[in-house]
């Protein structure tokens, strides 16, 4: 008969019960090998790979008892079926709760036998597979995950450009953002999924100016206060666009509050201090800092170092100063490398 693949060990301290055993299984096709106590077992499975083992309970030295949780812990694939006499039935069904998937009652009735190791080989078979189904499905639902991130990604990058066309003062601002905001974030030692949120929030956080009136945004001179309440709005405007597409609420909230102020005297709703989440905090004075130094419709752009000193100036009354302090870091040792 052509050999199966079921590697089978059987430990017995009895040879002619081993030899029986492995008679009869190696006619139906598996492959056999035989220990005659613990310590032959051990060395038996460290040599190869065993599908199953019929391990007798009672044994000189170290029983079946004793060796079934080592084999369980060592080999947690191997499916073990214990071999006991039948007064000694009530151990083998506890060693069935430590893990064996059956026993067997010496004297053996071989058919019994031959049912029982189908079975357990069987069951270890459909484990084998489900686990790896597990996992490989596991691996599909990242990659799937990792695609959707990717195309959301790209999404939001298209929106920022579709904003910045509108309003060419601002080109390449939300770019200019996000790395600012993403630096500052490393400077504080924010995580690597806060710096991801980061970079998510710095490419979309004035997408609500979608919403305003071209005429508002490009304005040559001073806005009207009807006007600059109604700029005012696209911080709330780029909320309720994210919202469906948008699941975090880091996120969210990040763009709903970049221009709360520290001193609380910011839009929309007048955060203080930590009430603001330090995403929004961080997009802040990166934010402030580009629109400082861009050119605007109605005014020259300020100079780096002159802004530096701004962003220095308001720390603790329109900026975190922990947010101003790594932006100031940051500013410094990239002036040291420039």
């Amino acid at each position: 008969m052509t050999a199966k693949r079921g590697a089978i060990l059987i430990v017995d301290d009895e040879e002619v019960i081993r030899r029986l055993l492995h008679q009869k299984l190696s006619s139906e096709g598996y492959r056999c090998q035989e220990a005659g106590n613990a310590e032959q077992a051990l060395e038996k499975l460290k040599g190869g790979a065993i599908e199953l083992v019929i391990l007798d309970i009672k044994m000189p030295g170290k029983s079946g008892t004793e060796l079934l949780p080592e084999i369980k812990v060592k080999y947690p694939d191997t499916a073990v079926i214990m071999a006991t006499a039948i007064a000694d039935a009530s151990i083998a069904i506890g060693c069935m709760k430590e893990g064996a998937y059956d026993y067997v009652t010496k004297p053996f009735n071989l058919d019994e036998v031959s049912l029982s190791v189908n079975r357990a080989l069987e069951k270890r078979r459909l484990e084998l597979e489900n686990r790896d189904y597990q996992q490989h499905l596991e691996q599909k639902v990242e990659e799937q995950a990792n695609k959707i991130r990717a195309s959301f990604f790209n999404a939001i990058t298209a929106l920022a450009y579709a904003l910045e066309a509108k309003d060419v003062y601002t080109s390449g601002h939300s770019q200019r953002v996000t790395e600012v905001s993403v630096a500052i974030a490393k400077e504080l030692g924010l995580p690597k999924e806060s710096l991801e949120k980061i970079r998510l929030t710095g490419l979309v956080h004035d997408i609500g100016k979608i919403g305003v009136r071209e005429s508002v945004l490009n304005k040559p001179g001073s806005l009207t206060e009807e006007e600059y309440e109604h700029i005012k709005l696209h911080s709330e405007t780029g909320e309720h666009i994210l919202n469906p597409i948008v699941e975090d609420e880091e996120i969210l909230k990040a763009v709903r509050h970049h221009h709360e102020r520290y001193d609380g005297q910011g839009y929309p709703d007048g955060l203080k201090g930590e009430q603001i989440p330090q995403l929004a905090r961080i997009i802040a004075v990166a934010d402030t800092f580009d629109a400082m130094t861009s050119e605007r419709p109605y005014r020259k752009a300020m100079s780096k170092e002159v802004a530096c000193a701004e962003v220095e100036r308001c720390r603790g009354t329109q900026f975190d100063p922990e947010a101003a302090d790594a932006f100031l870091e940051v500013w410094k040792l990239a002036s040291k490398t420039a």
